[in-house]
């Protein structure tokens, strides 16, 4: 996780990476970073193999599920150091995932009907800010907030 958690971000900082062969890849995109990686320990795997399904799923924030992941591996990884079973650790994740989707549905959303265009338009610049299209995010963020109004 430390290799991608430099290039997160609006100052995340580019991956100059080097193969066998000599191509170079320059990027900060977390999962094609870990992708040209060769990785062999076995919890990294499961990491790369993380961020390329999140880059699939939903095409964004590879990096950011994977630092996290991480994170969670590493306190893990304390617990158990402290005798703590394994199955106690992922009752206790599984409990704190509800929690926090729960306090997410209570206290943090909003109805799209109380939000104006203009709060629609820029969620919507600011998913597209790390995309090939965020130089015309002002253009394609206007279509994006016009076209999810046409259809509800």
């Amino acid at each position: 996780a430390n290799i991608v958690k430099s290039s997160l971000g609006p100052v995340g900082l580019d991956k100059m990476l080097v193969d066998d062969v000599g191509d170079v890849t320059i990027t900060n995109d977390g999962a094609t970073i870990l992708q040209l990686l060769e990785v062999e320990h076995p919890a990294a795997k499961v990491l790369v193999e993380l961020a390329a399904l999140q880059d699939e799923e939903v095409g964004d924030g590879t990096t950011s599920v994977v630092i996290v992941a991480a994170e969670l591996l590493k306190n893990a990884d304390e617990l158990v150091k402290q005798k703590i079973h394994p199955t106690s650790i992922i009752a206790g994740y599984r409990l704190a995932c509800k929690e926090a989707v729960r306090y997410i549905q209570d206290h943090l959303t909003y109805k799209v009907e109380d939000l104006g265009d203009d709060c629609l338009i820029n969620a919507a610049k600011t998913c597209m800010s790390s995309k090939l299209i965020g130089a015309d995010s002002e253009f394609f963020s206007k279509m994006v907030v016009d076209a999810a109004q046409a259809v509800k």
